[in-house]
């Protein structure tokens, strides 16, 4: 890799840390678990889109591991990691089938899939299928979040794209 290339995928994990520091300290915007914009994604769909599939994914563990670090939680960090695995492998799907077209969708499918990787991560956990009560919540969520970032990648990535390289 080159220098300009390894300095800025450290940047964008740095910038993806920090919204995820700064979305972590605002309270929750619905009183049921696990809700929250996922905003720290939008960096991660826009190194996908901007360098490829391989850089978003080191961006993307690099970012749940400092993550998990911070929190210092091991449950914390099991769910961010089985969901981020799954939301990265269904944005990946995704984004081929669509051509790289349609980031918005892009993140809609990668954010209900992050819920359902936690929501297996729960079951697992937990060992009690009440959890599934959670799902239909998850899923709207889900689509209303996904299209936030996925809006906000497309907006920046139009902005940014030839500045960036």
């Amino acid at each position: 890799m080159k220098v300009k290339k390894i300095t800025s995928l450290g940047l964008f994990t740095a910038i993806a840390l920090t919204i995820y520091v700064i979305e972590s300290a605002i309270p929750p915007l619905v009183p049921i678990p696990g809700i929250k914009l996922g905003l720290a994604n939008i960096i991660s769909l826009y190194v996908m889109h901007q360098y490829g599939y391989m850089d978003a994914l080191a961006v993307t563990l690099a970012r749940i591991v400092l993550s998990g670090i911070y929190s210092g939680g091991m449950f914390f960090f099991l769910y961010s990691l089985v969901g981020g695995l799954f939301c990265y492998a269904v944005m990946v799907l995704v984004s081929k089938m669509l051509h790289g077209r349609f980031i918005p969708i892009t993140s809609i499918m990668g954010a209900i899939a992050h819920n359902t990787g936690q929501i297996c991560v729960a079951f697992l956990v937990l060992k009690t299928a009440g959890i599934f009560v959670y799902i239909p919540f998850l899923m709207i969520s889900g689509g209303i979040t996904g299209l936030f970032t996925g809006l906000s990648c497309m907006f920046a990535y139009r902005r940014l794209k030839n500045i960036v390289r």
